[in-house]
Order: C-alpha cells, then structure tokens, then sequence
C-alpha cells in the first residue's frame, strides 16, 4: 500500500482513501494513519493519540452511527466526548433500539441529527460508517486538522425475512461496531 498525502481530492475505493491532511487505510483489521507533516518522509505509523472528541458519521444517523455511538460511550471515558450525526437525518430505527436493550444501551437523543445540526462542529476523530459519510466528512475537514477514518460497516436495514434474521443483521452490526470501538477506540488499562 501507499499514500500520497498532498492530493487535494479524495478517492474513495473501500480499501484506500487519499486526501490532503490526513490519508487513512482501511483494510480489514489494519488501520493506518499518516499525517501531513509524515506526508513528506513517507512514513506510515498507526495512530496512537486518544481522540477527546468522536463523531459516528453515517448516511441518516439512524442506525449505524446512533448504534456506534452508544456502544462507544458505554465503552470510553466519560471525559470523551462522543456524538453521532448523519448526512441528512433519517427516521429512527425500532430495531436499533431492540439491539441495543438486549445490552442495556440505549439511543440518547429521540431523534436522528443531520451533520449541519451539530452545536458542535471541531472533532478530534471522525469515524464514517459509509461510503456517503465519508466523502461527507473528508469535504468538510479539507482544511482542518481532524482525523478521518472509514469503518466499512453493512446497512442492515437492506436485510429482508422473518423478525428474526432481520435482527440478526442489526446484531452482526452493533457486534462489529462494538469490536472496533474497543479494539481501536478503548485505551488498555496501565496496572
């Protein structure tokens, strides 16, 4: 893999993405960051800073982001700051609520957030959910120096039959965000 970390355009691929300020690599359990100022030596380490802002950005915020974002709140600090938008807001998810009761969690805000309602808008880390999002979120932080990374997650909602399997599908998705938060997001405890 390689990165190029001066282009002012990102292409997005699901395994690659370049951009000007920070270029991130996303191939199934690596996740690579290189900043501007390593841009130019060309060198790639993993990004070791603790974010004290986190934003789950997603096409509607209604149920990958909201999902990300109570897991990642039962799962860090109260000091970290954590919230969830999506592009546009969409309507709330029953079946979001249903996986999270199963672990005690719940959605905070009643209703999905668009990006352009935040009262906040400087984020240490964004993490995009999908495709839409991330392209989103990379146009928005051109000039800013915020991290940027894409989890690849699937829309459960496209997932069709009985109760049952779909349900399924919403806990493979709160599995999957729940094991990157704590495999990316979670400092180990020092002892």
């Amino acid at each position: 893999m390689f990165c190029i970390g001066a282009v002012e355009e990102c292409w997005f691929d699901a395994d690659i993405c370049l951009r000007k300020t920070v270029c991130h690599f996303v191939r199934g359990d690596d996740d690579l960051a290189m900043t501007q100022a390593q841009a130019g030596n060309n060198s790639l380490e993993p990004s070791s800073a603790v974010a004290k802002s986190i934003l789950f950005l997603c096409g509607q915020n209604a149920i990958r982001s909201p999902m990300a974002e109570a897991l990642a709140r039962a799962q860090l600090p109260p000091s970290i700051y954590v919230t969830s938008a999506g592009v546009r807001a969409g309507d709330r998810d029953p079946f979001v609520d249903s996986v999270l009761q199963e672990i005690d969690l719940s959605v905070l805000r009643a209703q999905p957030m668009a990006l352009d309602d935040l009262e906040d808008s400087y984020f240490d880390l964004i993490v995009t959910l999908a495709p839409e999002a991330h392209h989103r979120a990379l146009e928005l932080t051109r000039t800013a120096s915020v991290d940027v990374v894409y989890w690849p997650t699937a829309d459960p909602s496209v997932v069709t039959g009985t109760r049952s399997q779909i349900l399924d599908a919403y806990r493979e998705v709160r599995n999957h965000l729940a094991r990157l938060i704590a495999e990316r997001l979670v400092k180990p405890k020092s002892g």
